[in-house]
């Protein structure tokens, strides 16, 4: 693969900074200051510390011109590097009415000109071209994260309101489900040299699997709705412990017994979506499962998850199709196709396998080295993007990883079995 020419790199870094303010076009001012719950984050949030990853990786380090927008922006808009400096308490991040949203705005023009500066200057370097491809695909992974936590917020206003009312709805007919068998042997897992990958998908290594099955398609909403009204929330043997009690504690709350933003009226289910309250489609990949609903499903199912490396060895076969973010849709399609289908985009699927480095891991290099790997603990790997994952940026080798219990992305499920 041809690298690209620094003109080239900045249109896509351009392009990239443009469509995430395209995502906040249907957006009031106020919309973009709330935060839900402490594992969200405001909109305002997400658009200044992009910026400020570029501000803190990059310019600060490499740019000699630079002149910094606000000394104070180093702490309201660092995530969790420590090794940068303190950061602002992140359940918190949305009583920050200042910065105004406009003035966020003009911190991402700043960072803009001098990016396009440094980029076409002789101080850009090798290292701080390698910097920039990370922000980039950074940015596009907080353009995800703009949309699922808003739908969050929006979820928590009892008028309901969509994020676009002009988004699609989807209605065809779903395929059968089929399954595919894989032998077993030796195969190759994670990222190769073509390319950009994250740390956590290298280096490329040898896992042997056993013969297995893996569904066509990820679980519908009708079949999960099956395993509702089959008292699946109610039957201790398809659920993990910690799982059980999770599911209890919040029944005592007042938690519904299903997935996150489905709503039972007269005897009917809805879900609440992007595009406002609607009446549930049981042809549409179920999701916002968190971890423990969809391995209850799977043993109630009579299958299991499937590992990440059966996911990355079978994404190989699967049909060339992508369920990535478009405004018009903004939701997940339906596996209407014969075949492996859906395995990127639509929804995230829960795996088996914990969020661990693989053998010979090595973080990022500097200060950046604290992008993933320190995560690796009490955590599970998702593979294949969602139907808010943004284009060319999910892999057969990309790792996404969550909690068990959280179920506020576009999570669902593919079952697979033992050969």
């Amino acid at each position: 693969m041809e690298p690209l020419s620094f003109e080239e790199l900045l249109q896509v870094y351009r392009t990239i900074r443009q469509e995430s303010l395209e995502l906040i076009r249907p957006l009031s001012t106020e919309d973009c200051q709330i935060q839900s719950m402490p594992d969200a984050s405001p909109v305002k949030w997400h658009l200044a510390h992009t910026s400020w990853f570029f501000e803190t990786f990059i310019l600060k380090k490499f740019a000699p011109q630079y002149r910094e927008f606000s000394p104070q922006f180093d702490r309201l808009f660092n995530s969790y590097y420590n090794a940068i400096g303190e950061q602002f308490s992140r359940p918190s991040r949305g009583v920050l009415s200042r910065p105004s949203l406009g003035e966020v705005i003009k911190y991402r023009e700043h960072i803009d000109q001098f990016v396009a500066e440094f980029l076409l200057s002789e101080s850009c370097t090798e290292q701080a071209l390698a910097l920039l491809e990370i922000g980039i695909q950074h940015e596009k992974q907080h353009q995800e994260l703009i949309l699922t936590d808003l739908l969050h917020g929006l979820s928590q206003n009892p008028i309901l309101p969509a994020y676009s009312e002009t988004t699609a709805i989807e209605q065809t007919d779903i395929a059968a489900l089929e399954w595919f068998e894989f032998s077993g042997g030796l195969t190759e897992i994670g990222a190769s040299e073509d390319g950009f990958s994250y740390d956590n998908e290298r280096p490329v290594h040898k896992h042997y699997l056993e013969p297995f099955k893996l569904a066509s398609r990820p679980a519908s909403n009708g079949e999960y709705l099956e395993f509702i009204q089959d008292g699946g929330y109610s039957r201790s043997e398809f659920w993990l412990s910690d799982g059980w009690a999770l599911l209890n504690k919040g029944l005592t709350e007042g938690q519904k017994a299903a997935p996150l933003y489905w709503q039972k009226q007269d005897k009917n289910w809805y879900q609440f979506s992007l595009a406002g309250l609607q009446k549930l489609n049981p042809n549409q990949p179920a999701c916002h499962l968190n971890y423990y609903e969809a391995n209850a499903f799977a043993a109630w199912s009579g299958k299991r998850l499937p590992t990440e490396f059966e996911w990355e060895r079978a994404s190989h076969t699967a049909l060339e199709q992508a369920d990535y973010l478009d405004l018009s849709k903004l939701q997940p399609g339906i596996g209407s196709q014969a075949g492996l289908s859906q395995m990127f985009g639509g929804v995230w699927e829960w795996t088996a396998s914990s969020y661990l480095g693989y053998p010979g891991f090595k973080p990022f290099a500097g200060d950046a080295g604290e992008y993933n790997g320190k995560f690796m603990s009490g955590q599970f790997v998702l593979r294949g993007g969602s139907c808010v994952s943004p284009e060319n940026h999910i892999r057969s080798s990309y790792r996404n990883f969550f909690y068990p219990h959280q179920s506020w992305q576009f999570s669902g499920v593919r079952l697979a079995e033992d050969i």
